[in-house]
């Protein structure tokens, strides 16, 4: 799978044929502590006053090798494809084979950086559920009226809460429809080959 770099990546990035090799080095370990800590503008400042270049340029080229390194990392894309990716940048041998290094060694830092700042979402624990008929009122002595009762546990980073659902049968069975279906889409290739790119 190629990367899909828009114009104003490409130009960000551009920006790095013209520093040293030790410089985009540099950059890279900036562009990880970015992704840790967050940005920070003094480090930009005294990396254009050595460069004689403004702050704000060599801002853009470590934010466009970050987002090189995060959506390479994120798709988790092979050594083939990320040279391919890089080599539509029209860099020299030297800066592909850096960059590719640079992907390599901090692949796995990133992806477990970007974990933890994925939401983390509830997990199903338990389900209990009830099934309640009225059969009459005061004002219908003969009348079914079914209502299932669904009681979902839930574990959030090791906390556990319940919700209370209540629904009747008909919308409970288009549920069960709707899901069987996304499980059924689930085993299409398709599917399968955006799943296993995701993780």
């Amino acid at each position: 799978m190629l990367l899909v770099l828009s114009d104003e990546h490409k130009e960000h990035l551009g920006f790095l044929t013209r520093v040293d090799s030790s410089v985009v080095g540099e950059f890279g370990r900036i562009a990880v502590e970015f992704l840790k800590k967050g940005s920070n503008p003094k480090i930009y400042e005294g990396a254009a006053r050595k460069l004689n270049v403004s702050a704000e340029t060599v801002q853009h080229g470590v934010e466009g090798l970050m987002y090189l390194l995060t959506e390479s990392s994120k798709l988790m894309i092979s050594e083939v494809d990320f040279q391919d990716s890089v080599l539509t940048l029209g860099f020299p041998e030297e800066l592909n084979a850096l960059l590719l290094q640079l992907y390599l060694s901090n692949r796995k830092e990133i992806r477990n950086i970007l974990k933890e700042l994925s939401p983390s979402l509830p997990r199903y624990h338990n389900l209990e559920w009830r099934l309640d008929v009225q059969l009459a009122n005061r004002a219908l002595r003969q009348q079914i009226k079914p209502v299932m009762i669904l009681k979902l546990h839930l574990d959030q980073n090791g906390d556990k809460n319940s919700k209370i659902l209540q629904t009747d049968p008909a919308t409970l069975i288009h549920i069960i429809h709707q899901l069987e279906k996304a499980l059924e889409e689930m085993k299409t290739s398709h599917c399968r080959r955006i799943v296993r790119n995701i993780k």
